[in-house]
């Protein structure tokens, strides 16, 4: 039986037996039989199903359903942009317009729509960003705190991770390859136009305010990218 088969069947039976994440699976014995195949391709085939995320082998006390996390959706998508970024396509800015189509086309279903527990957390957030740039701090995990916050007001539990995993990579990419400066003050400011806009109600005026966020990165992101001369370090991981 082809490694392939043999991968489907035991998602198969995850989700014919509706096993949820941490469950453990038939003992390598039991698959063998179940599956009819020899150890090495039993194990190979788990082994295959790990690097996704599905299962999660344990040495010495078994495999378990997998974390059925998008990790390796994340490490995919941070390659693919690397090395598009190093055959000198715009990856980068690919990226960020992916986020921002997501986040545009989401923030208007939340206009007027967030209970207050959320508003009260999401003006905490943006009073903290406030003070931290008053004192020249970064703000990469108030700001990545705030758009969580914000958009788990869809109740979506898949959208959420999708956004997270979107965030991941372009900070990793962005890290590794390309210092993008900030104005904390700027930032904070538009912020806070989002916040005043979901708050009020204002659909049309949300979604602006997310779109003049994503302009301000996009236009940062472009300068640094077609002034900044490629750095042959960055092509073996040296410290730059």
């Amino acid at each position: 039986m082809a490694a392939r088969d043999l991968q489907e069947r035991i998602k198969k039976l995850i989700v014919d037996r509706r096993l949820p994440s941490g469950s453990p699976l038939p003992t390598e014995p039991e698959l063998m039989e179940f599956l009819g195949a020899s150890r090495n391709s039993v194990r190979e085939a788990l082994k295959a199903l790990q690097a996704m995320g599905i299962v999660e082998i344990r040495h010495g006390f078994g495999t378990y359903v997998g974390p059925m996390s998008l990790a390796p959706m994340v490490e995919g998508l941070t390659f693919r942009t690397v090395a598009g970024h190093h055959r000198g396509e715009d990856s980068l800015v690919q990226l960020l317009e992916l986020r921002e189509a997501m986040e545009a086309g989401l923030v208007s279903r939340l206009a007027g729509r967030l209970p207050e527990a959320d508003l009260v957390e999401l003006t905490a957030l943006v009073d903290r960003m406030d003070e931290r740039s008053g004192h020249g701090a970064g703000l990469a995990e108030t700001d990545r705190a705030f758009h969580a916050a914000l958009y788990r007001g869809l109740d979506n539990a898949l959208l959420s991770e999708v956004l997270e995993a979107f965030w991941d990579v372009f900070h990793r990419v962005q890290r590794d390859l390309v210092d993008v400066p900030q104005d904390p003050r700027v930032t904070c400011r538009q912020h806070r136009e989002i916040l005043d806009a979901v708050r009020s109600g204002d659909a049309v005026r949300a979604e602006q305010a997310i779109r003049d966020h994503f302009d301000n990165i996009r236009a940062r992101l472009s300068s640094i990218v077609t002034t900044r001369p490629e750095d042959p370090r960055t092509l073996h991981n040296e410290p730059v």
